[in-house]
């Protein structure tokens, strides 16, 4: 089931960041969550802001893990116009970090007669309005674990002349790429009416089973793990099939309903509370090489979809 979420108030943003586009911005920050931040970076942002300055922030570093977000940082760093810096939304003084990168995306900007005007933009629950609190010292934008809560535009003088446009987090109206939408649901960025807890935590732990099944037989404890055979308890986590493994993790926790059956429900709820927590250990989803193959996997069917769609139209006008 693809999964697809853009409430009215998202249209809305759209709207609004084309017309804040329109008076001038220097440079787009676009925060990423470090876990997955191929998935978490908007196309609909991307075509918005095309031509404009980017600096991406891969936020929630502490929870990713290491070496994946250092390939990510090299991926973006890479490219034309572009910076990128990791980023914990805890820390106490982020606001001097992301204005001297600002300020060399756009030198010529600057003082009084020409204050930088940037514009902060992403996915709902990616940990905008808690860095922004952080930065300004006091509660600017309330915050919550849950998408959407952010829903007006606001101005926040970081410095006399550096203004900061703060925008409601953002989806776009079609996900094209169904790997995508299923991170973005276990990380908590789409609406909880928008999915069904027990499919997204089986494509999560389908996930973690091929790249992080130590920290899978960490967590749980497993029945049969061992300290002194972990290579083999990876080794049996990653030959089940995910729903087995569920069943396995429900078990381990006691999840049982009457008359012995599992809790499947229950036992994705822990899975995906651990993964967003962090309860997990530091983990990131997804390389640029394995987002790009996604993409171009899902550029192709799109492709197919959009031939089949055009073909069914000329049979019908030539009836």
């Amino acid at each position: 089931m693809a999964i697809q979420w853009f409430p009215g108030h998202m249209h809305v943003t759209r709207k609004a960041i084309a017309e804040r586009l329109k008076t001038g911005i220097d440079v787009v920050i676009e925060l990423l969550d470090a876990r997955l931040p191929g998935s978490s970076a908007n196309p609909l942002l991307a075509t918005l802001t095309e031509g404009k300055p980017a600096l991406k922030l891969l936020n929630k570093q502490d929870l990713a893990d290491p070496a994946r977000t250092a390939l990510w940082l090299a991926h973006y760093n890479a490219l034309p116009e572009t910076r990128a810096i990791g980023l914990d939304a805890s820390e106490v003084a982020p606001a001097a970090k992301l204005i001297a990168a600002c300020r060399a995306l756009a030198p010529l900007r600057g003082g009084m007669v020409k204050p930088m005007r940037v514009l902060i933009c992403g996915i709902p629950n990616v940990g905008k309005s808690t860095l922004i609190n952080t930065m300004v010292g006091k509660k600017a934008t309330k915050t919550g674990d849950e998408a959407g809560i952010t829903k007006l535009e606001q101005c926040i003088v970081l410095a006399s002349d550096f203004n900061l446009y703060d925008t409601p987090g953002m989806l776009w109206p079609r996900i094209t790429v169904p790997q995508s939408g299923y991170l973005l649901a276990a990380s908590g960025g789409i609406g909880r009416n928008a999915y069904d807890d027990e499919e997204v935590a089986l494509e999560l732990l389908a996930v973690l089973q091929a790249d992080y099944p130590d920290q899978i037989v960490a967590r749980y404890r497993l029945p049969g793990s061992s300290v002194d055979s972990s290579a083999a308890n990876a080794a049996a986590v990653a030959a089940l099939q995910p729903d087995e493994l569920l069943a396995v993790i429900a078990r381990a926790r006691g999840l049982i309903q009457s008359g012995g059956r599992i809790d499947p429900t229950k036992a994705a709820e822990v899975v995906l509370k651990d993964f967003r927590s962090g309860a997990l250990g530091r983990i990131t989803l997804e390389t640029p090489a394995i987002h790009a193959g996604w993409l171009l996997a899902a550029q192709a069917e799109e492709g197919e979809r959009v031939d089949k769609k055009a073909g069914k139209s000329k049979s019908r006008r030539r009836r």
